[in-house]
């Protein structure tokens, strides 16, 4: 959740469809008349609900009224921005920056983030380019513009890799898996724990090395976090025998050790690399420098 001045706005799944449908009609009915017409134009409640179910969405509201909204697309390599919008009576008040700066954070993990503008609506091209993002194809009337993103990062100590997961547990939603990868004492712990608080679950995140899964509760309603250690599995399917208190649809997982086994529990996975930075002697969670790669995958 991210606010700017008094813009607040949170991640939403198919249950705010409503809210999200008013903000598309309003603020796409607004737009000077386009030909074709948008293709938000035609949605209703059902259709913004299921592209809602795939990845969820975004809602800006100020006092509690829905103002703004954007649909998160998830691809591969990208995210795309879909139905981005912004009532006309909010406009000026930062509604359209706040929910910019949110699907970036959304989309870590990520190589870019994408968005199609209307060639008749300059104002909104250059919008989108006083934010980063830059023209990649033209194909009349649409302007494909990204934005370029990181998906390697430095943490130096534990702290900043501490950051990192939480940053990255914030971007997260219900079904996702996470695929932890490093030698012993390369940070996985570390960075599940900060990726715990992002996403606001309850208890200490420890290693599960001895019980091979723990489940933390959501404090917050959002997803759970099951955070497994597959070093003494002999394949995930075994998750079945562990009577976890939570679905792994509706959580998000996270499995160190999981390279080659945990591909077949999501058909989408974050996977996480953590290597020293320098050196070749002894690591030091505390002290050695990480370096920490992040790549969402698609399929096997």
């Amino acid at each position: 959740m991210s606010g700017a001045r008094d813009v607040v706005v949170r991640r939403v799944g198919p249950e705010a469809a409503a809210d999200v449908l008013a903000v598309v009609r309003e603020a796409f009915g607004a737009r000077p008349a386009l030909d074709p017409p948008a293709d938000a134009l035609g949605e209703d409640v059902d259709t913004v609900a299921r592209l809602l179910r795939a990845r969820g969405g975004l809602l800006a509201t100020i006092e509690g009224r829905p103002v703004g909204c954007v649909v998160l697309d998830p691809r591969a390599e990208s995210l795309w921005l879909r139905r981005f919008g912004v009532v006309p009576a909010a406009r000026g008040k930062g509604v359209a920056t706040a929910l910019v700066q949110e699907a970036v954070a959304a989309a870590v993990g990520r190589e870019r983030v994408v968005v199609l503008a209307r060639e008749e609506l300059p104002d909104t091209v250059a919008f989108w380019q006083r934010h980063g993002f830059v023209e990649a194809t033209r194909s009349t009337p649409y302007v494909e513009l990204e934005l370029a993103l990181t998906t390697s990062f430095e943490a130096p100590d534990a702290e900043s890799m501490r950051a990192l997961g939480e940053r990255v547990g914030r971007s997260l939603a219900a079904g996702d898996l996470v695929v932890l990868t490093g030698e012993l004492g390369a940070g996985k712990t570390t960075f599940t724990q900060g990726l715990g608080e992002g996403l606001g679950v309850r208890g200490g995140v420890t290693s599960p090395t001895f019980v091979i899964a723990r489940v933390h509760p959501s404090v917050v309603g959002g997803p759970d976090l099951v955070h497994v250690d597959a070093y003494r599995l002999g394949g995930l399917a075994e998750l079945d025998d562990l009577d976890l208190d939570a679905s792994l649809e509706d959580a998000v997982t996270v499995v160190e050790w999981g390279a080659g086994l945990a591909e077949a529990l999501a058909e989408a996975r974050l996977e996480v690399l953590i290597e020293r930075a320098v050196g070749d002697g002894p690591a030091d969670d505390e002290l050695d420098p990480r370096r920490v790669s992040l790549r969402w995958v698609v399929g096997q």
